[in-house]
């Protein structure tokens, strides 16, 4: 009689036991155990928060080499929802075969956990497992299936809600508890339950401080302070909340008829001279010409399509010097400067500042991080197996993302969402402007170092953003080539993974709209074009996302210096403008404090949060792969503590791209 000492392990995170009756079989190159019920000394099935259960399971005869495990749960009263981690057995030959599971099993239905050996679909050769990895996927397809939420933008996973998702990529019952708890209780945690249907204007910006002050984070009691400055207007291209904007410009657009004259009239420079010296920087907002804008509380609202002249000073601040808010040259769309009068300039960049809230959600946050994270999500799961090394490597990346993503759709761009109601673009404008963000979407422009390259921004000084995510760059590149070169030794082995293929065909149908013109690659022919594909999407689900996304409240939370909408059409004239008409353009108090909750809430950490670079679940238990994630965790760890040190000298810290605060997916 042999016998194999198994070890399970239940997840210690709350709501994860079970008291349902487990059974286990064995399954080996040369045979498979009876299915045998685990149970302790006394009869029971201790697989409570935490577990380390330890059984023995007998076989007549050895198994072999073990490939995997099948597993049975079998309700004794009731069926409950058991979240096993993973499963060790240690042979009665003296080896040890780890199986990671990190799955819910709910149903009574019999399951198959392979050991944790990765491999690739040439490297599967037993029958078994063969069978195995089929009918993995043909499961996983039933279960994971496409629906084309809006014509023209990515393709999400189809469900009914957020409870109808597979259990394997939901939530945790913290996560799920607190984030319902932040929804519910946003307005109150912000002490602002007293103005939330309030839809009288502001009085003054007293009366606007009063409100801010009740939750403030160290950054965005400073942007209280520095809102209506032209530097820190400039340097909000470079490290706000949307560094995806700026670009050099080298010439002037047509339709942005800039003089020297207008910006320089002391004649100290000349436009054409500083554009060729690099110094002159263009915002262009026009993806948002023309867009038909929401109505809120019976009233239309208002968004910009403005242009942005900016000029690098000789003491290295970003300085701009002209505003056009329509598209078009007229004589009622002037070109604002600095010279001009308070108001009139500062109400300029207010409608600046208010494009850039719908264009940065749309495109930068919702569209460029959100939609495509879901789709390499469910493209993985429809495709891959979970003993594929691109699975092991890619499947932390995708937590939560495709829950965080329906609850986006239902609460924050639905009919009736946040979003939807209370921004300038919301309703039919939404989807116009990610229509259009789509068609504009190129591969070079996920990738930091082309996208960098591309908009002239190599030598822009104190660009923290560039600074901190090219490093996070080159430290993810690294990781992923060293550990997926352990399993690809030649372009040709790339080439000939039917599983990795299908995988980037999935993405570039569903995802990239099947528009050649994007530069997305259709499939694999090199290593090389398989680990920048697979750095680009490491980096848009962790770091780039954090660049978006962390610092909604920092930046947003002051509402004067990102309005969701505004009340009044752009001024079409120059000295009609004063305190009283700023503020009769400002959103709302409701519409003010609705956009206050909301980047409140998709600005906090959980506490289930997962750094970047941390792999709790243990997919790779090979010697090889745990070095190269040591030695990710160990660059992720210098580039923390190199930005920390630099954040020491700064007056507002980026703190966005240190990896102690990047989450390792979307997931929020």
């Amino acid at each position: 009689m042999y016998t194999y000492e198994v070890i399970v392990i239940t997840a210690h995170t709350d709501h994860t036991n079970t008291f349902n009756k487990v059974h286990i079989r064995l399954m080996g190159t040369d045979g498979q155990s009876d299915p045998s019920f685990l149970q302790n000394s006394i009869g029971l099935a201790p697989f409570h928060k935490g577990a380390v259960s330890i059984f023995s399971v007998s076989s007549p005869t050895s198994l072999g080499k073990l490939l995997m495990i099948e597993l049975q749960k079998k309700p004794s009263w009731c069926e409950d929802s058991w979240f096993l981690a993973r499963v060790q057995v240690k042979s009665p030959e003296g080896d040890t075969y780890n199986f990671p599971v990190n799955h819910w099993i709910a149903d009574k239905m019999v399951h198959h956990f392979r050991e944790a050996t990765a491999l690739k679909h040439s490297d599967d050769t037993h029958h078994l497992c063969k069978k195995s990895r089929k009918k993995e996927l043909n499961h996983r397809k039933e279960h994971y299936q496409w629906y084309v939420y809006e014509e023209g933008i990515p393709h999400c996973i189809k469900t009914e809600s957020p409870l109808s998702l597979p259990h394997e990529v939901r939530f945790s019952f913290t996560k799920t508890i607190q984030l319902g708890f932040t929804a519910i209780t946003g307005v109150i945690e912000l002490n602002l339950e007293g103005l939330y249907n309030c839809k009288d204007n502001w009085t003054s910006i007293k009366h606007i401080k009063q409100a801010f002050h009740c939750k403030r984070t160290n950054i965005s009691a400073r942007i209280q302070k520095l809102w209506r400055s032209d530097a820190f207007f400039g340097y909000q291209f470079l490290n706000g909340v949307n560094p995806m904007m700026i670009k050099r410009c080298t010439v002037l657009p047509e339709n942005f008829p800039v003089t020297d004259d207008m910006v320089f009239p002391s004649g100290q420079w000349r436009l054409e001279d500083e554009m060729q010296k690099g110094n002159i920087f263009l915002c262009d907002y026009k993806l948002l010409d023309g867009v038909k804008t929401n109505v809120i509380d019976n009233k239309k609202q208002y968004l910009a399509a403005p242009l942005v002249l900016l000029h690098k000073t000789p003491d290295d601040e970003l300085m701009p010097i002209a505003i056009q808010l329509k598209q078009k040259p007229a004589e009622d769309n002037p070109i604002f400067l600095p010279t001009d009068s308070e108001y009139d300039w500062l109400t300029a960049k207010i409608f600046v500042r208010g494009a850039d809230f719908n264009m940065h959600q749309l495109n930068f946050h919702l569209l460029r991080t959100h939609l495509l994270a879901e789709v390499f999500a469910v493209s993985l799961l429809r495709n891959v197996p979970m003993v594929h090394p691109l699975y092991k490597l890619l499947i932390p990346h995708t937590r939560y993302t495709l829950q965080i993503n329906c609850l986006a759709r239902s609460l924050l761009i639905s009919d009736n969402g946040v979003f939807t109601k209370f921004a300038a673009s919301g309703g039919n404008g939404l989807i116009t402007i990610m229509k259009r963000a789509q068609s504009s979407l190129t591969y070079s422009s996920l990738c930091i170092p082309h996208d960098i390259a591309e908009r002239g921004l190599d030598s822009v000084p104190n660009f923290y953003y560039r600074d901190d995510g090219l490093r996070l760059w080159e430290i993810i590149h690294r990781f992923v080539q060293g550990l997926l070169k352990h399993y690809y030794k030649s372009d040709a082995e790339v080439q000939e993974d039917p599983e990795l293929q299908s995988w980037i065909e999935n993405i570039f149908e569903h995802g990239f709209l099947l528009q050649n013109s994007t530069g997305f690659p259709t499939h694999f022919s090199t290593m090389d074009e398989l680990v920048r594909f697979v750095t680009m999407v490491i980096f848009t689900c962790s770091g780039q996302h954090s660049a978006v996304n962390s610092g909604q409240f920092d930046y947003g939370g002051w509402m004067p210096n990102t309005p969701t909408s505004l009340q009044q059409p752009p001024p079409t004239t120059k000295g009609t403008t004063s305190e009283a008409t700023m503020l009769k353009t400002f959103p709302n108090i409701s519409t003010t404090v609705h956009g206050m909750a909301t980047v409140w809430l998709l600005s906090k950490q959980s506490t289930d949060f997962v750094p970047l670079g941390h792999y709790p679940e243990g997919h790779f238990t090979e010697e090889i792969p745990r070095i190269w994630i040591h030695d990710f965790q160990e660059d992720l760890k210098c580039l923390s503590e190199n930005i920390k040190a630099r954040n020491k000298s700064l007056d507002i810290p980026y703190t966005y791209l240190d990896p102690a605060v990047v989450e390792n997916s979307v997931a929020i």
